[in-house]
């Protein structure tokens, strides 16, 4: 017998529906990344102005989060994120049909409204659970996740060769109104105690900015992910413009990063209740840092091959995936009343970081100059993450541990 919505908000959604409107942004942002050359040449643009599709998509998704969290707060986490799905699934289908590239990219912006499942996924567990449990689940959440991101370019790049751009954007569309099924029927709401206002909200991030941790954690974050946006910014044109890859090869290479982090994520899931997340921030972008060490070094000693880059980025994955649950946790869990506004400002300022390094990995890569500035600016990213972290742990040990 089905649960009448009203009364399943005392059940919280299982943790596929999570999962979904996780993997919707996921899959929007990465699945045509094996056709930007297609699409450059499609509409006769430079590649510059086509990557900007990413860039574009990352700097709608952080200022959307500075909305959607304290709507949410306000007004419900089920009526925000169904209706940011309905925007997303517009802009979906409007890219499909789009007849310039000035439109395209207009419609990436209304795809960014998927940022809703990303954020609001994390408010979600912070309304049920506790900081530790609430890495783990999020670790799990992004690690079921992940699936997407790891195979969506194998298949956009398949796709992409038999029938055309397009169809990377139609997969979009038929994943994400799936997607919303499931959250229209699973989700109930979990925020027991709305805000008075939303302006109320937006007044609490004052209270967030004077925040100690909620800086630690949220600087951890952005470092962390541009890593990996800086790889979505420059990845693409190293393939196919420095080594030739064919979309399909790109896609394949993309998956050693998702492997990565999947296994990263099965990490935070398994380990953060036990070692606490502090230290798995510092663990994950040693990682991360060590791995990006490894394609520089062969860069140097004259191995450049599409394997010497991406297989070692693999360990990049696995970095991020055992930092950003536990970095996403603490961004949530240090002001647990007004989880939805810290989970959207923190994501904010962790996109809007991934969308500059994504923006300036393309911009310094060009026909001379190789892939080493992108693998500059993905070890810089993950040294800055270290740093971080170690101010998250100097925190924490004058002022002592989260608590719920």
């Amino acid at each position: 017998m089905t649960m009448p919505l009203a009364h399943r908000a005392a059940t919280p959604p299982h943790i596929f529906t999570l999962v979904m409107a996780t993997a919707s942004s996921a899959l929007a942002m990465n699945v045509f990344l094996p056709s930007l050359p297609a699409m450059a040449r499609h509409f006769d643009a430079d590649y510059s102005v086509v990557q900007l599709a990413v860039a574009l998509y990352l700097v709608a998704t952080a200022v959307l989060q500075l909305l959607i969290g304290p709507a949410s707060d306000r007004f419900g986490r089920r009526p925000v994120l169904l209706s940011c799905f309905a925007v997303f699934l517009f802009g979906t289908l409007a890219a499909v049909f789009a007849p310039t590239i000035e439109i395209l990219l207009a419609c990436r912006i209304l795809q960014a409204f998927s940022a809703a499942g990303m954020v609001l996924s994390r408010a979600i567990i912070r309304d049920t659970v506790g900081p530790d449990q609430a890495a783990s689940k999020i670790g799990y959440v992004t690690m079921g996740m992940t699936l997407v991101p790891m195979i969506g370019p194998i298949i956009g790049g398949f796709l992409d060769e038999i029938y055309g751009w397009q169809s990377t954007f139609l997969l979009t569309l038929a994943f994400g109104m799936t997607a919303f099924a499931i959250i229209w029927i699973d989700l109930g709401e979990t925020n027991l105690r709305p805000s008075a206002s939303l302006f109320a909200q937006v007044r609490s991030y004052p209270e967030l900015i004077k925040s100690e941790r909620f800086w630690g954690y949220t600087l951890t974050a952005a470092f962390t992910s541009g890593t990996f946006f800086a790889f979505l910014g420059g990845g693409p044109y190293v393939a196919s413009e420095i080594f030739g890859l064919s979309p399909s090869q790109y896609g394949f290479y993309f998956g050693f990063v998702s492997v990565g982090y999947m296994v990263g994520n099965f990490l935070s899931g398994r380990l953060s209740s036990r070692l606490g997340i502090n230290r798995m921030l510092l663990t994950g972008n040693i990682v991360a840092a060590t791995g990006m060490s490894v394609p520089l070094l062969l860069y140097f000693a004259g191995y450049v091959s599409p394997a010497s880059l991406f297989v070692p980025v693999m360990f990049v994955g696995l970095g991020n995936g055992m930092t950003l649950p536990n970095a996403m946790a603490g961004i949530v869990s240090v002001r647990p009343h007004i989880a939805g506004s810290a989970s959207g400002l923190g994501g904010a300022m962790q996109i809007g970081g991934g969308a500059g390094l994504s923006m300036l990995a393309g911009a310094l890569l060009g026909p001379e100059t190789g892939p080493a500035p992108l693998l500059w600016v993905m070890l810089a990213s993950s040294c800055l993450g270290i740093v971080a972290a170690l101010y998250v742990l100097n925190v924490a040990a004058r002022k002592g541990e989260l608590t719920r």
